[in-house]
């Protein structure tokens, strides 16, 4: 039971931070910030194809080729969701406003992944 109330509570936050992010979109009528939303989709892909699903990897000191390659890809991606909207912000192509909801947004995004690394490293304690 209590999984399924971890699950639950991911997706919801994961859900406010896609609402958040066609927010920073709707509100400003100006859909470039879309563009960061892009780079939920590459953060993880790094984890499921050389992490073999998993986030143990990220927190080992264990190394290796394709290993260093998914740390290293993982942490550019992150970076990359913060500077999209900050180089869209400073190239005039979208408001402040919408910037800092695009921030709110990969905050709460990040706060969904460490919560599921975090019940990932418990549901390997069962």
């Amino acid at each position: 039971m209590f999984f399924v109330t971890v699950l639950a509570g991911l997706a919801f936050m994961f859900s406010s931070s896609i609402l958040l992010q066609i927010l920073a979109c709707a509100i400003y009528s100006n859909w470039w910030p879309m563009l960061s939303a892009l780079m939920y989709v590459v953060v993880p892909m790094p984890c499921m194809f050389f992490g073999g699903g998993s986030t143990q990897f990220l927190i080992s000191r264990d190394g290796g080729g394709w290993i260093d390659a998914a740390k290293f890809l993982t942490g550019a991606s992150t970076v990359g969701s913060l500077a999209i909207p900050i180089i869209l912000r400073h190239a005039g192509m979208i408001e402040t406003g919408a910037m800092l909801i695009e921030f709110t947004s990969f905050f709460i995004f990040i706060c969904t992944v460490m919560c599921f690394h975090r019940a990932s490293l418990d549901d390997d304690d069962w």
